[in-house]
């Protein structure tokens, strides 16, 4: 057990992060050697080892929580490594972007401040690689089964090393130049460094997994003729179709879609460009959107050195305790501050995002360039403009981070595998991960998806990346119970899991 009396000896610490001006001036990771072993095994000390861990209901992996805590607590790294990748392939992914329901739904935050989950989780994740317990491991037999996944962000990888790992002969799909998806080109480095990528990769190869970038399953290289050559398929695109915003100006030059940004900055940081195509440095930048991604434009503008910035959210500026209509375990809407406020904060003074507040047009010089934003205030419940609050911000430099509206269309791949839509704009599956597809039958004339499968964002929505790695490891469960008639597989959850919205 860890201290009985830990939590109420301990208060929380987070493990704190780099200095604002110190990381502000790199794109190091905001808690680049912060990872201070006795903070983490004393906070580690403050779990309860309650007898109804909610915190595993927090978490879609159903992180083994108390088990590694009480690892970490006495500093027996290898055994706490041993209970996090029991449920969960990529822990330093998760302990690094994951905003941390499991926190939330800890039995201290009923009445006190919850264990630093995350922390803990960052902390194991770290000595993992530092003391080499993340040794390959390569399947003890094949079982003649070859295996197409398609996609490498965070579902798709960990479907093919649960597969690769099952015995499957896999091959990984990815129509980018790099190996990752949106971990690669969508997640500053400032959040994970590319080395957190490269090395689970250079893992997964001495494992067996074989990657094709710049392959265009549905474009270059027709998805149904790739079906057919393996046995099975796990389709993990992600949800790529990027929501716009239609009001007048929207085609000036300046104003761009976010993750085109982010995608060229992390070239840039990849060495593909000496400099991003798309720079804020001295602009005035306006960033429309109060999520995620939103924070991660914030973060890439603040270090491009942007001259100003503003962060527009439609939604009313949350409270800062919990909801009364949001009690615990729920994770709460309340008044968070990203790394990047915290950067905006340390150099403006102030909080950059505006709250309730909607873009009604862009104006643009003769040139054709965006000059000015127009904003108004809006009425919280039917999110109207506020009649009177129009006023002019400058921006030369407008970037949208709207969120997503399921996977990207028009790309061949839907036809040519005859995957079908849901309600909400997602490929369709059945509670196995099975495609809904269009086909009568499957490939032994029995009725079927053809050995299709849909994982991460591409079935579920836009998402988290633990529940992208969640649903990766069901949706390899389900490919390897098809091909094989059983599984020995970890399979967290189903498609009919309530779903996490942010």
């Amino acid at each position: 057990m860890t201290d009985i009396y830990g939590f109420m000896k301990y208060p929380r610490r987070a493990v704190p992060p780099r200095p604002v001006e110190e990381r502000l001036g790199d794109w190091d990771e905001v808690y680049a050697g912060q990872q201070l072993l006795p903070v983490v095994s004393e906070q580690a000390s403050r779990c309860m080892d309650c007898g109804i861990p909610f915190c595993h209901n927090g978490c879609p992996l159903g992180n083994l929580i108390p088990e590694w805590n009480v690892y970490a607590a006495h500093g027996d790294w290898q055994a706490a490594a041993e209970r996090l990748h029991a449920t969960n392939n990529f822990p330093e992914f998760t302990g690094r972007l994951c905003p941390a329901p499991c926190e939330d739904a800890c039995v201290l935050a009923i009445n006190a401040d919850p264990v630093t989950i995350k922390n803990v989780e960052q902390g194991i994740a770290d000595q993992i690689w530092e003391r080499g317990y993340a040794e390959p491991q390569p399947p003890d037999r094949l079982s003649e089964k070859t295996v197409a996944v398609v996609g490498s962000g965070p579902a798709g990888l960990a479907a093919a090393q649960q597969l690769t790992r099952g015995g499957h002969t896999v091959v990984v799909y990815e129509r980018a130049d790099r190996i990752g998806g949106l971990l690669r080109y969508g997640i500053p480095a400032f959040k994970m460094e590319k080395r957190q990528i490269d090395r689970r990769i250079d893992q997964m190869r001495a494992e067996g997994t074989t990657f094709r970038t710049g392959v265009d399953v549905g474009g270059d290289l027709d998805a149904g003729e790739l079906a057919r050559r393996h046995d099975a398929m796990v389709v993990a695109v992600g949800a790529r179709e990027q929501r716009d915003l239609p009001v007048p100006g929207r085609r000036l030059s300046g104003v761009h879609q976010a993750m085109e940004y982010l995608t060229l900055s992390n070239q840039a940081g990849e060495g593909d460009y000496a400099d991003s195509p798309i720079t804020a440095q001295g602009r005035h930048v306006v960033i429309v959107g109060g999520g995620d991604t939103g924070s991660d434009c914030l973060g890439t503008v603040l270090r491009q050195g942007a001259a100003s910035v503003l962060q527009l959210d439609i939604n009313p500026e949350p409270e800062t305790v919990r909801p009364q209509a949001e009690p615990w375990p729920t994770y709460p809407r309340v008044y968070r501050i990203s790394h990047a406020h915290e950067e905006a904060r340390g150099r403006a003074g102030t909080d950059p995002r505006v709250f309730s507040a909607a873009t009604l047009r862009f104006e643009g010089d003769q040139d054709g360039q965006v000059k000015a934003l127009h904003l108004t205030e809006v009425e919280a419940a039917a999110r109207r403009p506020r009649p009177g609050t129009e006023r002019v911000v400058p921006a030369d430099l407008v970037l949208l981070a709207l969120g997503f509206s399921g996977p990207e269309r028009g790309t061949g791949l839907a036809e040519q595998l005859g995957l079908t839509l849901d309600g909400r704009g997602n490929f369709a599956r059945d509670v196995g991960y099975a495609a809904q597809t269009t086909h009568p039958a499957g490939r032994d004339g029995s009725e079927g998806s053809d050995g299709i499968f849909v994982a991460g964002d591409a079935g579920r929505g836009q998402s988290l990346v633990v529940w992208a790695i969640a649903e990766g490891r069901s949706a390899a469960a389900a490919a390897d119970r098809y091909l094989t008639g059983t599984t020995t597989l970890h399979a967290p959850v189903t498609p009919e899991d309530t779903p996490f919205t942010v």
